[in-house]
């Protein structure tokens, strides 16, 4: 098996340009086999630029998130300052995105070769452990998302596991990450490291609910985070009035102001309690949609779940559940609509019970391995107008 895409040099060489400001910024992309390529980008007006990244467009339409040189090195050294280290990276997830850029900028940086899995087809256990394999510095990383980190989880290989246990450290972002994941992976001895953040701030900047070196982060009244310092974005390409809604300066300080609520304890740690927008009024009660899908996926049987608020001639907005149980059997299923519809499943009681739940083998998945939440929120929508 060829550990790296054939393409992986020629975006490097563009990334280093752009990064050494002897090319211009690029964006990166996979070419139709799958393969990384790179483009140059001009971006007017913005010193430095280096690298173009879209955001994932989970729930809407991508921006362009300008990156400059000095945002990029000041995120590398950062994440090298908390890992305790600079090492080898393994690229496990798309280029277009920013954990994936994020593999290639950290391994430029350091000076070191990453090596990249397939990424022209499914994500599997047996191509990352290939990959895995060719790497042959003392110090090992990689970024992965929940869904991947189970997959390999659940992969009865030896050799998967042991793959995933030489790595000092696996970042896992892109999605939050449930506790039982988190559990089962560190008592298999796995050094998972949980990261929050976006395009917006060069990729992860709080790491296991502590900020990075040179980050700051702060709630709002109205309980949105705002994430600043050196990582933090120029703004979006061609789209003033967005980056000036989404960027503010403060106390001689860039921030930016996420869509997502949180808290902050005493020590400073961030608790990321949902999007702002999971907020859903029905029948003139708010609830919280991230508050559902947890304890949905507390239930005995579901491997995973979205909720989302849809249009409702009776509650205003109704709330709906996409779910993916463990046995994916037509009798599981069924045994699973018996207990919602028999009354309350455990604390899903009164405005907290989903009015619509549709039962799917696997959540919809955007390439970068973030839930498609627009896309179920329209299946979702879709199913409850037609009941």
């Amino acid at each position: 098996m060829t550990a790296a895409p054939p393409n992986l040099d020629q975006v490097l060489t563009a990334l280093a340009a752009a990064l050494g400001g002897e090319g211009p910024a690029v964006e990166l992309s996979a070419g139709p086999d799958g393969s990384p390529v790179a483009r140059s980008v001009d971006v007017p007006g913005v010193e430095g630029a280096a690298v173009v990244v879209r955001t994932s467009g989970s729930t809407g339409t991508p921006k362009a998130t300008i990156l400059t040189v000095d945002a990029l090195a000041a995120s590398s050294m950062a994440t090298a300052i908390a890992l305790r280290g600079e090492g080898q990276w393994l690229l496990a997830l798309p280029v277009q995105f920013v954990a994936g850029v994020q593999v290639l900028v950290r391994s430029l940086f350091a000076g070191t070769r990453p090596w990249a899995m397939d990424l022209s087809d499914k994500f599997t256990p047996e191509a990352f452990t290939a990959a895995a394999g060719e790497l042959t510095d003392t110090l090992r990383y990689t970024s992965l998302v929940p869904t991947q980190l189970q997959r390999l989880l659940d992969d009865p290989s030896a050799e998967t596991l042991a793959a995933l246990r030489r790595f000092n450290a696996v970042l896992l972002g892109g999605a939050p990450a449930s506790p039982e994941l988190l559990a089962t992976a560190r008592e298999a001895g796995v050094r998972v490291v949980t990261t929050y953040g976006s395009a917006e701030t060069s990729g992860g900047c709080v790491y296991d609910g502590v900020p990075l070196e040179g980050v700051e982060v702060a709630v709002d009244a109205d309980g949105r985070i705002l994430l600043g310092g050196a990582t933090v974005a120029a703004g979006y390409l061609g789209e003033p009035d967005l980056t000036a809604a989404a960027f503010v300066e403060r106390d001689g300080l860039r921030w930016y102001r996420t869509n997502d609520l949180g808290t902050l304890a005493p020590d400073g740690t961030l608790t990321v309690q949902g999007r702002a927008d999971d907020v859903v009024i029905t029948g003139g009660v708010k609830v919280s949609a991230a508050h559902v899908q947890a304890e949905l996926e507390r239930l005995d049987g579901v491997r995973a779940a979205f909720v989302t608020g849809v249009p409702s001639a009776e509650w205003g907005q109704a709330l709906a559940a996409y779910v993916v149980l463990t046995d994916g059997s037509d009798e599981a299923a069924a045994d699973f609509r018996a207990l919602l519809d028999s009354g309350p499943a455990g604390p899903l009681t009164g405005a907290l019970a989903p009015k619509t739940v549709h039962i799917a083998d696997e959540l919809l998945m955007l390439p970068n391995g973030k839930p498609n939440r627009l896309g179920m929120a329209i299946r979702l929508d879709a199913l409850h107008q037609g009941k």
